[in-house]
């Protein structure tokens, strides 16, 4: 399904579950899809209506030529979408690059939600060598448990633009996170593998929000929904109980 806001942009997005039922928004990772969720979509739908959508710039989202990618222009997308499906209050669920997203949404937009499980956050410089040498060795060491992890989901990573795709990553460098972390006021989980590098920034940011959870993932490396989907839902729910 698409939605088209106001600047002509075609924000690509899915819902599963019982409208009914307490909305849960979903925030992709750097250069994945809403298809990143798809493992775990299925294991959610008896307790939340699932929204999930392709940040503009993403996946099937087109964006307008006019788009100015920042964290604002991002929360204000989403607000778009939950007020089409007439969803005033949400629960978040994010990963990675998302949790930056997520993260701002929530300082901006608080009285939208309700609670806000944040994985694999970083507020700060993001290290890619670092974070693919620790997921290969997160890998290596689950391995050595006997751990086979999933096939990742077909279409984690198609994107119809590459350009717009890359454009939408900038907006990263455009806001001080550290700023809008303390303004939180809701319920937060942090959730990041002890052999992803963003662990240190997640601490970081547990001790600026006030309230936050802080869990660290074993043997789990950046990408952890991806990685382990089984683990990270139960951490989620756990969290989420507390909530709904």
């Amino acid at each position: 399904m698409f939605l088209e806001v106001d600047d002509g942009t075609l924000l690509h997005y899915e819902t599963d579950g019982d409208p009914g039922r307490p909305a849960l928004l979903l925030w992709h990772g750097a250069r994945c899809t809403l298809r990143q969720w798809d493992y775990v979509t299925p294991r959610l739908t008896d307790r939340f209506f699932l929204v999930k959508f392709d940040i503009r710039g993403a996946g099937y989202s087109r964006a307008s030529s006019s788009t100015d990618y920042n964290f604002t222009t991002y929360a204000t997308d989403a607000c778009r979408l939950l007020e089409s499906l007439g969803i005033d209050k949400c629960h978040i669920w994010s990963m990675a690059w998302g949790s930056r997203a997520a993260l701002a949404f929530c300082a901006f937009e608080q009285e939208r939600v309700i609670s806000a499980a944040l994985f694999d956050l970083n507020i700060g410089e993001a290290d890619i060598k670092a974070q693919q040498a620790g997921y290969r060795e997160a890998m290596r060491r689950l391995s050595e448990e006997g751990f086979t992890p999933p096939t990742l989901p077909n279409g984690w990573n198609h994107h119809i633009d590459k350009t717009s795709l890359d454009l939408s990553l900038t907006a990263a460098t455009k806001s001080d996170l550290s700023s809008l972390a303390p303004l939180i006021t809701r319920p937060v989980l942090i959730a990041t593998g002890d052999h992803d590098p963003n662990l240190r920034s997640s601490r970081e940011a547990a001790k600026l929000i006030r309230g936050a959870k802080m869990v660290e993932l074993r043997n789990i490396g950046h990408g952890s929904v991806l990685m382990h989907p089984d683990l990270c839902i139960q951490v989620f729910k756990e969290f989420a109980k507390q909530h709904i």
